[in-house]
């Protein structure tokens, strides 16, 4: 009743001022769109429509500028040194409008400030900017934390919607979608602010709460973002995607009605929602995703070893395959290995539902195999396993691999993985992923993924995240990715494997910071023969739209497979003009690369 009020005086207040109302004939006239306008062109708002639409908002319309102008102003100034010290703080990058977690990548794109944002508070800020961009033809970009790779919430002379300060948390008991009344039991669930990072649910849901809800791996990933996009955690294997777990959502159109969508009030929205990626179909205001009893334990398995030959390295790589063919190709083991160009393999494996002892027992095998022949291997990083109670893996109290946000005033639970910190602000190279189906695993006997995995190596470090391919994982988990956007293939696939190099931060403006165009272009190369390598046995392999290169010409069918028909109807009934547009996002394809020119 309030949201319904709020939408009311906005609408009034609108008209009063002179703002373009969303009426029966706004999506008719966005399919007249052909080109965006830019800042001093013709077309461009005039102050007075500016000042309208910030009186509309709350004034909470705000010029943009780089994250890094304090120290375009003066290098040495307190501002510039205050920005400078908080560079690898993935919460601080994420609290400045300017700001996103990955620095550029080379060739692809480079962080550039909107000329506008509206931070947004609630739905009706946001129904007042699109309605605002769509009518004045404006280039929108929608961002909450900014954790793009691919650089979509970035763009030049836009209006950004920015979604961070949306960040409220409320726990259900029993939740019934709406209009959902006669079709589904009520569930435990929880609901998210766009504006919410995962650590934010994870503290509630689970410290808090002592329930589970899939997410994702890095802390300070925004809910929206990572459910639009498919979301893989830790865990997938056994409670399986974000997406999947998604029951409702609250989502602003192009035509800047706020709607709700779920299996009966928009289903076909709410289906696109669910892995068809973000910032093509509106913006999410609100989530709603079902949680689930909390195992009592959460456990994890690390350590490094090196090969002293290739041979012997190439023997770790199948030994290593079997091992987890038999042992942890289940619901209980997620997360990573990697394979190196120096002949080592490193473990970084996490578990639900086992206790310290049986997680040893897991390992005990594999970490005895390697041992027992120190002629051929040497443990570079501890072996180790272990297991602690699920109730503390996110408490920065209780987990000593996280590290707290330590600014004056953060939220105590704010903390990042010790091991995400190499990305914070990362300059990338290179990126490429592909799934690997499960099907290598059950042929190994003929060597073909050993010898591949090895013939890659030699080019690029080889990271394989097991919890982001779903073979193994219960009938269920499969049965409800099946029922979400994200490429099939994920259901065949053991692990999604992430090629991937870069730098440390390189933001405009930084001081210092340069890049050696030609070596990164030597590293891009390497990450390519490398990903060759494994395309041999895995042809046609999909990729995750998250995680993923930004050059990939056939990326429609690489990131959604059969689905894009059908996602691109969906998307031509609710955003005909295009006015949401991402780099690869669907319907893309009818823009220019920046954005600003249809071209059919």
């Amino acid at each position: 009743m309030r949201r319904r009020n709020v939408l009311k005086g906005m609408m009034a207040f609108a008209a009063l001022q002179g703002l373009p109302l969303a009426g029966p004939s706004a999506l008719a006239a966005a399919r007249d769109l052909t080109q965006r306008v830019r800042p001093g062109r013709a077309g461009w708002p005039d102050a007075a429509q500016w000042r309208a639409l910030s009186a509309a908002v709350g004034g909470n319309l705000m010029e943009v500028g780089p994250l890094l102008a304090a120290c375009t102003a003066d290098a040495h100034g307190s501002a510039c040194q205050e920005t400078l010290k908080n560079l690898r703080n993935p919460f601080y990058i994420g609290d400045q409008v300017g700001g996103t977690q990955v620095s550029g990548w080379l060739d692809a794109w480079t962080p550039a400030p909107s000329a506008y944002a509206v931070r947004a508070r609630h739905a009706a800020d946001v129904a007042a900017a699109v309605n605002f961009a769509r009518d004045h033809r404006l280039r929108l970009v929608v961002k909450g934390t900014g954790h793009s790779y691919l650089g979509t919430s970035s763009a030049p002379d836009s209006l950004l919607i920015w979604t961070r300060p949306m960040h409220e948390i409320v726990l259900h008991d029993a939740f019934v979608g709406q209009g959902c009344q006669d079709a589904v039991e009520p569930a435990a669930a929880v609901s998210a602010g766009a504006g919410a990072m995962w650590i934010d649910l994870y503290h509630a849901v689970t410290t808090g709460g002592g329930r589970y809800v899939q997410g994702g791996g890095c802390t300070d990933v925004g809910v929206a973002g990572l459910v639009q996009s498919g979301g893989f955690g830790s865990l997938s294997k056994t409670f399986g995607t974000a997406a999947a777990s998604l029951v409702e959502a609250e989502v602003v159109t192009a035509d800047g009605q706020v709607r709700i969508a779920n299996p009966r009030t928009n289903p076909d929205l709410f289906w696109a929602l669910k892995g068809g990626g973000g910032g093509s179909w509106g913006v999410v205001t609100r989530l709603t995703l079902r949680t689930h009893p909390l195992p009592q334990y959460f456990g994890a398995a690390w350590g490094k070893v090196q090969a002293h030959s290739d041979e012997a390295y190439r023997r770790l790589i199948a030994r290593f395959f079997a091992f987890y063919s038999d042992a942890l190709l289940n619901p209980q083991w997620g997360e990573q290995v990697s394979f190196a160009p120096d002949n080592t393999l490193k473990i970084s494996m996490v578990c639900q539902g086992l206790d310290k002892e049986q997680v040893r027992a897991v390992w005990q095998p594999f970490f005895a195999w390697m041992q027992s022949a120190p002629d051929d291997y040497k443990v570079v990083d501890p072996l180790g396993a272990g297991a602690m109670p699920a109730r503390d893996w996110w408490s920065a109290d209780k987990n000593h691999s996280l590290v707290r946000d330590p600014r004056a005033g953060a939220p105590a639970h704010h903390a990042w993985w010790e091991g995400d910190q190499d990305q914070v602000g990362a300059y990338l190279h290179g990126y490429d992923s592909l799934w690997l189906p499960a099907a290598l695993l059950r042929a190994e006997g003929g060597g073909r993924l050993t010898a591949a995995v090895f013939a890659a190596s030699r080019h690029k470090e080889l990271g394989f995240h097991m919890n982001k391919g779903l073979a193994g994982a219960p009938a269920t988990v499969l049965a409800a990715a099946r029922d979400t956007a994200t490429n099939p293939a994920v259901l065949e696939a053991f692990a999604l494997v992430i090629i991937a190099d870069g730098e440390g931060p390189a933001y405009p403006g930084q001081p210092g910071a340069g890049v050696n165009r030609e070596a990164a272009r030597k590293d891009a190369r390497a990450i390519a023969r490398a990903t060759a390598e494994l395309r041999r046995i895995a042809p046609g392999a999909g990729s995750y739209v998250s995680e993923s290169n930004y050059f990939n010409v056939d990326w429609r069918r690489a990131y959604w497979g059969e689905h894009y028909a059908r996602l691109r109807t969906i998307k031509d009934s609710y955003d005909p003009g295009g006015l949401f547009f991402v780099h690869h996002g669907v319907g893309s394809e009818d823009w220019s690369p920046d954005g600003f020119t249809q071209l059919r």
